[in-house]
C-alpha cells in the first residue's frame, strides 16, 4: 500500500552562507520522480515545525562539522515532535557519525553520490517498504547522472553571503558545484573518509544550466564550491571558457590547492583574463613539519611562490589556516602572524582562520600518526570528534583567548586590522614579550565573502552561536 502523502523535506543546517547545491540537486531528482519536495535552509530561514508535519521523510544534509553539530539539535527536536516521520542524514559527515545519529532517532544514512539511494529510499517508503535501512549505511562512489539543480524551494540568493569587492561594492553570489570528492588524501580533510581519493565531475551542460538560472535570479558573482576546482583542470577550463563567453560580466572564485596553483600557471593566466577575482587555498600551516604530517603536498616556500604567482596575475589569494594543532608552539604561532604581516595578507585572512583548532572526526587519517597517543583523548559522540590536548597548556589557553577576542570583535563590528592587532597583542603577551606595533602597510584590500570560509576545524563558538537557530522561533 502506498503512502498517501509522498512529501519529502530536505534540510540544511549550515553551509557557509551558500544557497545549498546539496538540497537543489536531490530536489531535482525527487521532483522528477513525482515527489513533492520542500527545502529548508536553517542558515537563513526559521525552523517552522509546520513545514515538517506530515512529511514522508526528512533528509538532513551534513557537509560541515558545524552544520552536523547543529543537526544534532534539529534531529532531537524532530524526533520528539514527529516520532512517526523517518529521518535520514546524508553528506560528508553522515557516514562517519552514523551510530550517534541513529541513537538520536535517525533511521537512514547515505554518503557520497547519494541521490539515487535517496530516491530509492523515498520510493520504498512510499510503498511502506522500510527494508533494512535501519541498520544499513550506504556510501555510493560510482558515477551518477546529475540533473539541473532545482532551486525553486530555496530562499532567494539575496539572502545569502555576499562578496565584498575592494571598492566596498557588494555582489550577489551564486554557488555552483562542478565536481564532488577529491583525488588527494590530505590527512585532516573530511572528504577523504568518504571519497577515499575519488572525485566525480558534474557534466558541463548541467553546470552551465545551473549558472544560467542563478544569473537570472540575480547572481553577479559565482563561487565554485568544489573541494578543489583543479582536480580536473580540463573540466575547469571548459567551464570557465563557456561561462565567460556567455556571461562576460561575471566575476568568480574557487578553491584550489597550492600544488595545483603551481602546476597550472598557464591556466591561471587564462582565469585572470576571464575575471577570476580570488582563489581560496588551504595553506593550513607555514611549518613544514606540520605540512608533512597533514600530507598537504606543498611546502611553506610553495605557498609563497603561489602567492606571488597569483598577485602577478592580478588574482587575490585568500589563504586558510588551521593554526592550532598538537604540534603548534607559541613561537610558531607568532611566526605565522609575522608571516601574514610580512606577506601583506592581513586583509586577506578572515580572523576566524587565526583561532581554528584542528578537528579530528571519526575516520580521520590523523589517527594513523605515531605520535597521536601523546595528545589524543577519547571520542566525544556529542561533539562528533576526538578530543585532544596540547602538550603545552599555554597553547590551548592562547587559542581560547584568541577565540574569545575574535567573537568579541565580530559582535562589535571591528574590522580585520583591529582584530588582527588584538591577536598580535595577545600572542606576544603569551610569550612575555612587549609587542612591536603592527605596521601601517598591511597589504591591499581583496575581495572577501561576508561569511568566511573555513573547514577541517572544530567550529568555534563564533560559528555555532551565529548559526544556532538564530532566525528560529522557540520550538
Amino acid at each position: 500500500m502506498k503512502c498517501n502523502n509522498p512529501r519529502i523535506v530536505l534540510l540544511s543546517p549550515y553551509e557557509i552562507g551558500r544557497q545549498p547545491f546539496s538540497l537543489a540537486q536531490p530536489a531535482a531528482w525527487l521532483k522528477r520522480e513525482g515527489f513533492e519536495v520542500d527545502c529548508i535552509d536553517l542558515a537563513v530561514e526559521p525552523f517552522e515545525p509546520s513545514r515538517i508535519e506530515g512529511a514522508s521523510l526528512v533528509a538532513i544534509h551534513l557537509v560541515m562539522h558545524a552544520g552536523a553539530r547543529l543537526a544534532v539539535q534539529v534531529v532531537s527536536i524532530i524526533a520528539e515532535k514527529f516520532p512517526d516521520i523517518p529521518l535520514c542524514i546524508y553528506g560528508l559527515y553522515a557516514p562517519v557519525n552514523d551510530d550517534y545519529f541513529r541513537s538520536l532517532g535517525v533511521r537512514y544514512v547515505l554518503g557520497g553520490e547519494s541521490e539515487p539511494d535517496l530516491v530509492e529510499l523515498c520510493k520504498r517508503l512510499q510503498n511502506n517498504d522500510t527494508g533494512n535501512g535501519a541498520s544499513q549505511t550506504i556510501v555510493r562512489l560510482d558515477k551518477i547522472d546529475f540533473a539541473v539543480p532545482d532551486r525553486s524551494r530555496l530562499p532567494v540568493l539575496q539572502e545569502y553571503s555576499k562578496v565584498v569587492m575592494p571598492d566596498n561594492n557588494e555582489k550577489v553570489v551564486g554557488f555552483v558545484e562542478a565536481s564532488r570528492g577529491c583525488k588527494h588524501l590530505c590527512r585532516h580533510c573530511p572528504v577523504v573518509p568518504v571519497y577515499a581519493g575519488k572525485f566525480r565531475v558534474v557534466p558541463i551542460p548541467i553546470v552551465l544550466a545551473d549558472l544560467r538560472q542563478q544569473v537570472e535570479a540575480g547572481a553577479q558573482h559565482i563561487s565554485f564550491g568544489d573541494p578543489d576546482f583543479l582536480n580536473g583542470p580540463t573540466h575547469a577550463r571548459r567551464i570557465v571558457d563557456a561561462m565567460h563567453a556567455e556571461f562576460p560580466h561575471l566575476t568568480w572564485d574557487a578553491t584550489v590547492k597550492i600544488e595545483h596553483l603551481l602546476q597550472n600557471q598557464d591556466l591561471l593566466a587564462e582565469f585572470s583574463r576571464k575575471r577570476c577575482s580570488f582563489l581560496t587555498s588551504a595553506v593550513e600551516s607555514i611549518e613544514n613539519d606540520v605540512l608533512v604530517k597533514l600530507e598537504k603536498g606543498h611546502t611553506a616556500a610553495d605557498f609563497k611562490d603561489a602567492l606571488k604567482l597569483l598577485r602577478d596575475l592580478g588574482i587575490a589569494m585568500v589563504p586558510t589556516f588551521v593554526p592550532f594543532t598538537p604540534w603548534t608552539t607559541l613561537a610558531g604561532y607568532k611566526h605565522l602572524l609575522e608571516t601574514i604581516i610580512q606577506l601583506k595578507l592581513v586583509h586577506a585572512v578572515a580572523p576566524v582562520q587565526l583561532c581554528i583548532r584542528l578537528l579530528l572526526p571519526q575516520g580521520s587519517r590523523l589517527l594513523e600518526l605515531d605520535d597521536c597517543s601523546e595528545w589524543l583523548e577519547g571520542f566525544r559522540s556529542d561533539l562528533l570528534g576526538y578530543q585532544w590536548h596540547h602538550p603545552d597548556q599555554r597553547v590551548d589557553q592562547l587559542q581560547e583567548e584568541i577565540q574569545r577576542w575574535v567573537l568579541e570583535c565580530e559582535e562589535a563590528g571591528r574590522d580585520r586590522v583591529k582584530t588582527f592587532a588584538g591577536i598580535w597583542l595577545r600572542t606576544n603577551r603569551a610569550l612575555n614579550l612587549d609587542p612591536e606595533p603592527v605596521p601601517e602597510d598591511l597589504g591591499p584590500l581583496v575581495p572577501r565573502m561576508t561569511e568566511p570560509w573555513y573547514c577541517c576545524a572544530e567550529p568555534t563558538e563564533t560559528q555555532l552561536m551565529r548559526n544556532e537557530f538564530a532566525n528560529s522561533p522557540a520550538v
